[in-house]
């Protein structure tokens, strides 16, 4: 059988390196994630093994929330444990990717300018929201959408499109997940949300007790945060003309 491959271009040397960089740190650090093989290296593009399968579907959670908390885990354990949310984390070779705050902070200010929130007060909210989130074990955010996961025919999960990482809290990537899956396939069940937070946190623990923190009201503020950073594609790729899920009332249980 002939092995297929896909080609990805970019516009400057400098994006291919940082992609395969990014490529190589996960496969190293993140190895619970499975990632095509990166076959072919060029000034302006990556060619990766074809991988044939379905992207992700709402009854798929419970599996990928276990999945991205192992995942989670593994890289805290392997490099993340010093690492600072606030500070870019940095390779050996001097280079870098992003921080939680500086990237979400220019991203929620660009929302506001574009009319995505009603008025500086609400900016205001949200900044402090993402100060506030800003603590905890570090993890690394790859932008868990349904179409960034690959399911083969046998089961088996690829994990693709990893050119951009950043830090982020953990539990902050599976609250893209959660969001995107409903701005993908509609609502979720609240009992299919808390299952998937236990399976998160039940993998992030197994490599240290302190990962399995995550609880369903700093979830809500993951989620809030999305809500609005993922605003402008709602009714756009693949995304339905609906909104994330609201968080609970603070005195809910």
């Amino acid at each position: 059988m002939r092995l297929q491959h896909f080609t990805k271009r970019y516009k400057a040397p400098g994006q291919v390196a940082s992609a395969a960089r990014h490529h190589a740190w996960l496969t190293e650090h993140a190895r619970p994630l499975r990632l095509p093989a990166l076959t072919v290296f060029r000034p302006t593009s990556l060619t990766y093994e074809w991988i044939d399968g379905r992207p992700a579907r709402a009854e798929d959670l419970l599996t990928l929330a276990a999945l991205l908390g192992d995942a989670h885990g593994a890289a805290w354990a392997t490099d993340l444990r010093p690492a600072s949310l606030n500070t870019p984390h940095r390779f050996q070779d001097g280079t870098a990717f992003g921080d939680y705050i500086g990237p979400r902070d220019i991203a929620l200010r660009r929302r506001w300018e574009q009319g995505y929130l009603p008025n500086r007060s609400a900016l205001h909210a949200m900044l402090g929201l993402l100060e506030k989130t800003a603590e905890g074990p570090t993890a690394f955010y790859k932008d868990s959408n349904p179409r960034n996961f690959i399911i083969t025919e046998a089961g088996d999960i690829y994990t693709v499109d990893t050119d951009d990482l950043t830090l982020a809290p953990m539990g902050y990537d599976l609250a893209k997940l959660i969001a995107t899956l409903v701005l993908t396939y509609g609502p979720l069940p609240a009992s299919a949300i808390d299952g998937a937070l236990l399976a998160y946190n039940e993998a992030a623990e197994r490599h240290h007790a302190g990962l399995g923190t995550t609880d369903r009201r700093r979830l809500d503020d993951f989620l809030a945060l999305h809500a609005v950073l993922t605003a402008p594609y709602i009714g756009r790729h693949g995304y339905l003309d609906i909104w994330v899920p609201q968080p609970r009332p603070r005195g809910s249980a």
